[in-house]
């Protein structure tokens, strides 16, 4: 027989009373800023491996660079 172990994890709060309105809005709009992003096709990936990902924002990174460079 399988020995199986069973967590109880506590319900935790919900975030609506941490932010002021004004907070909830910014939040709230960056999300829908990145969603739109989502859906017009500006993302990156997916990488096959974490190694694929560093080249990619290390070259990311360089590209930034030499753009500031001129």
């Amino acid at each position: 027989m399988a020995h199986m172990t069973v967590t109880i994890l506590p319900k935790l709060p919900a975030a609506d009373d941490e932010y002021t309105p004004e907070q909830r809005r910014i939040i709230d709009g960056r999300l829908a800023e990145g969603l739109a992003d989502i859906k017009a096709g500006r993302t990156f990936g997916p990488f096959d491996t974490a190694d694929e990902m560093i080249a990619h924002i290390k070259a990311q990174l360089q590209e930034a660079r030499n753009r500031i460079k001129g």
